[in-house]
């Protein structure tokens, strides 16, 4: 099954998205944004707009001298009589070649100007403006020149001053900040910020059910009792039970967790809240503490309903792990504790939460009371895969050939989101190679796609490199076959993939939970083998077994650090932990051992690999003809499947 929360197939039931995704508001349907909700906004900017180019064009128009003259000039033109009036303020005088005064239109708002040019100036004249200098005998010239002269009120520029140095600036600034703020995700409102994001989903409307979910029966069981306590809540009360605060589903990312919360809310039928545990934190500090507040209002509005955090260690982290300090992460966490201790069990609000590193979450989350029960969300079994792969086959056409059985044999160790990718893989794979059914090549072909990597069809290898690369991939065949407890090689291929030039495919027929010392030597051995192989024709090493020389020194390290398989340190676990205070899980902060056991377990490292590369190349030794044979005939198809492969060593009197 699936897990929104993460891995391969993204969110689904069991790894595909609903059909009918939940409108994000309680009553139904997503709420519209109004339409002209900010419409006075561009009202105002439009209208100062259309005022500023109307000022401009009525100057244009009446201005036919672009530049104001000297007043002793504008002097001299009314007493030669080319003026004949004057318009007079307190900043400009205007001088007209006309003796009519056109008629005025209303000038709105109080302007200083009217909005039809032509009812202020004439085709047929000229202005002069020249700036008035205090000289009272300007008048007696107008006067004993017979020039009409009158004044023009300026009131009206106060308000447009006003609005050009007030109005506008902050109109433009509360612009903006909304803009900011919207972008930032905190909402148009500064006064919002504390409102919780969650995505409410009313009731009803939650179309998933436990049918839809497969591979995790005993998780299932485990949220039975919260769906009947929010259906019949009587029944428990009645004896004096009280159902479980909050439940914490953990497990791997892609195994189903979110698929679980919606299914309980589903089949209870009430509202479901849905939150990630990094919508709380923002760049404000109380933010996160705000919106912990909010949420809870509302739900206890709503009650019975169930809240669904999902990602719980993005704000549930220990606070042993905060360096001091006013902590955003920490405020929300106090909040969260504090609002889980203060509703009463009895009330219908059931508290759900999913989580995939449940190590690093602060002890009092997990108390009873809170967190009162987890739920372990594993990876499926065989069973599981097989009804997890027939809920997303449902809606493909599958060929009668198909087998799901066999494909959830060899899918052991997937999730439920990668059986989900595998079903849509392998249907593109159909249509791409223009079939109109699915068949079993094509999930073959997705599942070495997820494990191996995409087909890099224009990487040519040289003649030497293929014949290494061959070498090398049957070298780890021939090994996994002749080693104890091994899986089966399923497909050697020489083919490059991803990164690798080459693969060997090794699918377990069956579930393994343990491990024991001899399969982890065994699992060094096959990763050796390529290398020895390689050596055993060339003389030398290349850099092709880089990846297997980790893998071996890894499994070899936990061996004697994490597992207690050393010589000298037999039943003791010697590994490494983090600071305190630091978030960063890493080995190399701080050992619990001295330098001297530090070398112990580098030479003890070094002492396994060196005992298992010489036990394989005494194999390899052994079987070099079968080696020889085995690489011909890659080299030859460059793919061998495993009948093939068995083939040939049975072929050789391999056993």
């Amino acid at each position: 099954m699936s897990d929104s929360s993460g891995g391969p197939g993204g969110p689904s039931a069991n790894g595909e998205e609903q059909k009918n995704s939940p409108p994000p508001f309680p009553f139904g349907k997503s709420p519209r944004k109004p339409p002209g909700r900010f419409g006075w906004k561009f009202t105002v900017i439009y209208l100062l707009i259309f005022l500023a180019a109307m000022s401009a064009f009525n100057y244009y128009m009446a201005g036919k001298s672009s530049a104001p003259i000297d007043f002793s000039e504008f002097k001299n033109k009314i007493a030669s009589g080319e003026i004949k009036r004057v318009e007079l303020s307190d900043s400009v005088f205007v001088g007209h070649t006309t003796e009519k005064r056109p008629a005025e239109s209303p000038r709105p708002f109080g302007l200083p100007f009217s909005l039809d040019p032509r009812t202020s100036v004439r085709n047929d004249e000229k202005i002069y403006r020249t700036i008035p200098i205090n000289d009272e005998s300007i008048i007696a010239l107008m006067d004993e020149n017979k020039v009409a002269y009158y004044a023009v009120s300026r009131q009206g520029g106060a308000i447009l001053n006003l609005i050009l140095s007030w109005v506008l600036p902050v109109v433009f600034f509360i612009i903006v900040w909304r803009y900011l703020m919207k972008r930032s995700g905190l909402g148009g409102n500064v006064l919002s910020v504390g409102q919780n994001k969650a995505v409410i989903v009313a009731e009803g409307d939650i179309v998933t059910r436990f049918r839809d979910v497969a591979g995790v029966d005993e998780a299932k069981e485990e949220l039975v009792e919260v769906v009947d306590f929010l259906k019949s809540p009587a029944k428990y009360t009645e004896i004096g039970g009280k159902i479980p605060k909050g439940v914490l589903l953990v497990g791997p990312p892609g195994t189903g967790k979110t698929l679980l919360a919606r299914a309980v809310a589903g089949e209870a039928g009430v509202s479901f809240f849905r939150m990630s545990g990094a919508d709380f934190v923002e760049m404000f500090v109380g933010v996160g503490a705000a919106r912990v507040r909010d949420l809870f209002k509302q739900a206890r509005d709503k009650a019975p309903c169930i809240i669904f955090i999902d990602e719980l260690d993005a704000i549930g982290k220990s606070r042993n792990s905060i360096a001091g300090g006013n902590d955003e992460r920490e405020q929300t966490l106090n909040q969260l504790l504090v609002e889980m201790d203060g509703f009463d069990g009895t009330s219908g609000l059931i508290i759900l939460a999913a989580t995939n590193r449940p190590e690093v979450l602060d002890p009092a989350l997990l108390r009873p009371g809170r967190f009162d029960r987890q739920v372990l969300v594993d990876r499926p079994d065989l069973k599981g895969r097989e009804e997890i792969l027939k809920i997303h086959s449902k809606g493909v056409k599958l060929s009668p050939s198909t087998d799901i059985v066999v494909v959830a044999r060899i899918t052991s160790g997937f999730s439920g989101a990668d059986l989900a990718n595998i079903v849509n893989e392998a249907a593109l794979l159909a249509v791409r190679s223009g079939r109109k059914l699915v068949e079993q090549r094509d999930f073959d072909e997705a599942i070495e796609k997820t494990v191996a990597g995409l087909q890099k069809k224009t990487r040519v290898l040289k003649p030497q490199e293929r014949k290494l690369t061959a070498y090398h991939e049957a070298g780890h065949a021939l090994v996994a076959a002749f080693t104890a407890n091994a899986d089966p090689v399923q497909k050697i291929s020489i083919i490059p993939r991803g990164f690798a030039l080459g693969y060997t495919m090794q699918l377990p027929v069956e579930d393994r939970y343990t491990v024991t010392q001899s399969d982890l030597l065994g699992k060094i051995d096959i990763l050796l083998g390529g290398r020895i192989a390689e050596e055993m024709i060339t003389g030398e090493f290349s850099t092709g077994a880089a990846s297997d020389l980790t893998k071996a020194t890894d499994i070899a390290r936990k061996m004697i650090t994490d597992y207690g398989m050393s010589q000298r340190f037999r039943n003791v676990a010697l590994t490494s932990r983090g600071i305190p205070g630091s978030e960063r899980q890493e080995p190399s902060f701080q050992r619990e051992y001295s330098e001297a056991t530090q070398q112990y377990i580098d030479e003890e490292i070094a002492r396994i690999v060196e005992e298992r590369f010489v036990r394989v190349r005494e194999l390899l030794t052994g079987k070099r003809e079968l080696l020889d044979r085995v690489s011909a005939v890659l080299q030859e198809k460059e793919t061998l499947d495993e009948k093939e492969f068995n083939a040939l060593v049975r072929g050789t009197g391999g056993s």
